[in-house]
């Protein structure tokens, strides 16, 4: 089964399913990964630390770009842990998505569809805080409407850890569920290797914190450790 993850940053398809990705792949299952946007420019900051300022030098543009690059190779060097090595960089900007148009973003993921030819999509919850998740899933929503011949099946969502949580007007409610019991571990060794992402307890981008999120899902599923989905939509012949 050829199974395509959309999401918008370096580190969101860790967080948000690197367990089920893991499964996925121990499952003999094809994934492709694309990562949309860039990840870190919207800090413009030199450090990967997030700076007040909105305007930046042009030297602190080429030392972001590196810090671009750095950050591919952090997600090249999780993906491989998970069991992928077909990941796409599209290279939208970080956190600014809402300036490209739902047109331009559709017609991306439209032309990956064309030709991965996924039979399930997982992609971003639209009841997410941050701006290029919710764009994110408005494209991949959009590209995957069901027509005759339709090659996507199932379009499934999942929600990010220090984002999805704290849009506490909209609230992610999951009815799929993933025991990811045996995957755990190397999801947070995925986590792991986005050194400039991860954060400390109580930080919910953090391995104890996925630890605990993981148990909460399995407390609702009966599992030890959970990943939670909410199927979008389903089609079956």
């Amino acid at each position: 089964m050829k199974v395509l993850i959309i999401v918008a940053h370096p580190d969101d398809e860790v967080l948000g399913m690197g367990g089920t990705i893991k499964k996925l792949t121990k499952n003999k299952n094809q994934v492709k990964i694309v990562i949309m946007a860039t990840g870190v420019a919207a800090r413009r900051s030199i450090n990967f630390k997030n700076s007040s300022n909105y305007d930046i030098t042009e030297n602190q543009q080429k030392i972001i770009k590196k810090q671009i690059e750095t950050i591919k190779k952090h997600a090249q060097k999780a993906a491989k842990i998970l069991g992928v090595s077909d990941i796409e960089f599209l290279g939208y900007p970080d956190n600014e998505m809402d300036t490209v148009s739902n047109l331009e973003l559709t017609k991306s993921v439209e032309k990956i569809i064309q030709n991965y030819k996924p039979e399930i999509v997982y992609t971003h919850t639209p009841f997410d805080v941050n701006v290029d998740h919710v764009s994110c899933y408005n494209a991949v929503l959009t590209a995957t409407r069901p027509k005759k011949n339709t090659i996507v099946k199932k379009v499934i969502s999942f929600e990010v850890p220090s984002s999805t949580e704290w849009n506490f007007t909209s609230v992610f409610v999951p009815n799929t569920f993933v025991d990811i019991s045996r995957e755990l571990s190397s999801k947070i060794k995925a986590l792991e290797c986005y050194k400039t992402e991860i954060e400390n307890y109580p930080h919910p981008r953090s391995p104890k914190a996925l630890q605990s999120i993981g148990n909460r899902w399995g407390t609702v599923s009966g599992f030890s450790v959970a990943e939670a989905f909410s199927l979008i939509r389903s089609l079956e012949n």
